[in-house]
């Protein structure tokens, strides 16, 4: 008798992808307290489309659903403003699955984080939407976001600014907001403490690398440090510039992502990580455009495999000189 072929299951298990959920899950948790129930309908929305559309891939591919995929929505779906409306939510998680990951063949083969990808499109597509009108936490109570579904619309509560681009405007967003995520902003993002904790339980898992974070803070302090004792551009403090925007969540979550970032760990990763961190504070500095994260990681991203390969090819040469005569 033959034997009883056994179907592949519908998800294939990744445990790095596991963890990432686990981190991300106060992230989630801080989204609702600060800008209430509505944001876990954008997610559940992302969530649904993301998996249904690398779904549709998977089967012309015969290959099995990437657990990724979820972190890909997660992390997709917390970079929006909570003001986003769902149908663009939907579109650009789309996009991101397609065009930054399926396209080339499935998980493993992208070139570009699709998180990233997805978000690009939607930034450049629907600003107004990504950056036109943020809204000011919840306040009140001791439960705030956890008792409404969506903070008031009222003109009294609404800005037209993050904290970043007041900042880039001379004035000074308190430390303490920043730190604790009590201001306006994408809805994972904004709370620098959790961001950092998260990260450090991903470093202590080796979830995430330790070398891209560090490499990208240190080069951006460093970069924007210049800039700003030299006076040029706009006037920002490395310091600030680090607990605002999306700066942190881009550095901890995605620029880390295993696929589209450096695949050489004694030094690629450095390597990659300060390039991030140096093409953030130039951008940020000298562009229209105060969010710089996003275009930051796609272009590391596209120079990665280069890197790899110029990485290996020194490691070669290197050993090829050690080998006696």
């Amino acid at each position: 008798m033959c034997a009883e072929i056994k179907k592949k299951p519908l998800i294939m298990k990744q445990p790095l992808m596991q963890q990432m959920m686990y981190a991300l899950i106060p992230i989630h948790l801080a989204a609702i307290y600060f800008f209430g129930w509505r944001t876990l309908l954008i997610v559940a929305a992302v969530d649904a489309a993301g998996f249904l559309f690398e779904y549709i891939f998977a089967r012309v591919y015969k290959q099995q659903v990437s657990s990724a995929v979820f972190v890909t929505n997660a992390l997709f779906a917390l970079s929006l403003p909570p003001t986003i409306p769902i149908w663009i939510a939907i579109l650009g998680i789309a996009f991101g699955i397609v065009f930054g990951k399926m396209v080339f063949g499935g998980f493993g083969r992208n070139i570009f984080n699709p998180a990233i990808t997805g978000r690009a499109f939607v930034y450049v597509s629907f600003g107004v939407s990504m950056t036109g009108r943020f809204i000011q936490p919840v306040t009140g109570g001791v439960l705030r976001g956890f008792a409404v579904w969506a903070p008031s619309t009222a003109p009294d509560v609404l800005t037209s600014t993050t904290p970043l681009a007041i900042q880039y405007g001379g004035e000074s967003v308190p430390w303490l907001k920043l730190l604790l995520g009590n201001t306006s902003g994408s809805m994972g993002e904004t709370c620098a403490v959790l961001i950092i904790l998260t990260g450090l339980y991903l470093v202590i898992r080796k979830t995430a690398s330790f070398r891209i974070i560090l490499g990208g803070l240190l080069a951006y302090a460093a970069v924007q440090a210049v800039f700003w004792l030299a006076g040029l551009g706009k006037p920002m403090d490395p310091l600030h510039g680090i607990v605002s925007g999306s700066l942190l969540y881009g550095l901890v979550y995605m620029a880390t992502d295993p696929i589209s970032s450096s695949q050489t760990t004694e030094g690629g990763r450095w390597i990659f990580g300060c390039f991030v961190g140096a093409l953030i504070a130039l951008i940020r500095t000298f562009s229209s455009w105060p969010e710089a994260v996003t275009f930051a990681i796609l272009i590391a991203n596209m120079f990665a495999p280069l890197l790899d390969y110029g990485m290996k090819q020194a490691k070669q040469a290197r050993a090829g000189r050690a080998k006696p005569a």
